[in-house]
């Protein structure tokens, strides 16, 4: 009965020093770093037509779209805006950099009353490598190619909504 007690005890204790090795290799705490806005202003240095603003831990890119390219695009060029800026260096770059972010939000709004007219968010863990190179690639095809053939518009829209928690204003998209 003894031997018994014993072994017992011995498997509880071989169980709880396990236990307390894995614990002790999770306490250290993560890397919760968020950039300020001139660091994340910094990494979209490139595009003078937006501004940027951190949001609790979620990087948010506003960006005017001018309201005439929206009524001559009509609703693809409503619903593409987001996306453009969304899926870029600049975007894999920031979140690369800050592992604290949970993510980016692209806001499009028109200059007309300062009107949203879209808004895409993506969480920082939804693309991986591959996906993300797939991701710029689809959007640069966008950027260089959309005006001439808007398949490649409606392709980025289709590419976006498969990732992104997104939302139009029905102003610009129709009921």
């Amino acid at each position: 009965m003894k031997n018994m007690l014993a072994i017992k005890i011995s498997q509880v204790g071989l169980a709880l020093a396990f236990i307390g090795l894995l614990g002790g290799a999770s306490c250290e705490a993560p890397d919760l770093t968020l950039p300020s806005e001139a660091e994340a202003r910094a990494h979209h240095a490139s595009s003078s037509d937006i501004s940027v603003r951190l949001s609790g831990n979620v990087l948010e890119i506003l960006v005017n779209q001018p309201l005439q390219q929206v009524r001559r695009g009509g609703t693809l060029w409503a619903k593409v805006g987001p996306y453009i800026y969304l899926f870029t260096e600049e975007t894999e770059s920031v979140l690369n950099a800050y592992p604290g972010l949970a993510g980016v939000r692209v806001i499009t709004r028109t200059s007309r009353r300062d009107t949203e007219v879209a808004r895409a968010f993506l969480q920082r863990d939804q693309l991986n490598e591959i996906t993300w190179r797939r991701a710029k690639n689809v959007a640069g095809k966008a950027r260089l190619e959309g005006t001439r053939r808007p398949s490649y518009l409606e392709d980025l829209v289709e590419w976006g909504e498969d990732r992104t928690e997104f939302g139009y204003n029905s102003e610009f998209i129709g009921r």
